[in-house]
């Protein structure tokens, strides 16, 4: 359905890259937003962040971001301890299967990434990444 609301166009679009992204990834067990997650937890071994860091880093609530975590943890991809400083601040490192799974999906993720490239055209990808980093 044809429509000017760009909402509704972004979210119509987004749910099909999401489906693309998915398929891709599925062969490591995750889902693109588990891989994003994942991404952004990406550290040096004995560098965990905080929930609350991994909130601010990819803009969303803290206790969605918490909410997420639980499951990344329950497939045993990150691990969750506390701060010797501060008891209550939970803090998260990816585990070895989620450093593997990393390493495995980063190709199945290029793939994707190439195809939507060529499905939008080269220079239209990039201006459309330009243009979604602006809003």
């Amino acid at each position: 359905m044809d429509t000017e609301c760009y909402c509704t166009t972004l979210r119509a679009a987004t749910r099909r890259l999401t489906a693309r992204y998915d398929a891709a990834l599925e062969p490591v067990g995750v889902n693109v937003a588990q891989w994003g997650l994942l991404r952004k937890l990406a550290r040096p071994p004995g560098e965990p962040i905080s929930i609350q860091e991994l909130a601010d880093r990819t803009e969303l609530e803290r206790s969605t971001a918490a909410r997420n975590v639980r499951v990344l943890e329950k497939h045993g991809l990150v691990r969750l301890g506390g701060s010797a400083g501060d008891r209550r601040l939970a803090l998260i490192e990816l585990t070895e299967q989620g450093l593997a799974v990393l390493h495995l999906g980063e190709p199945l993720w290029h793939q994707a990434q190439r195809e939507v490239q060529t499905l939008l055209g080269g220079d239209q990808a990039i201006e459309l990444r330009s243009l979604l980093h602006a809003v």
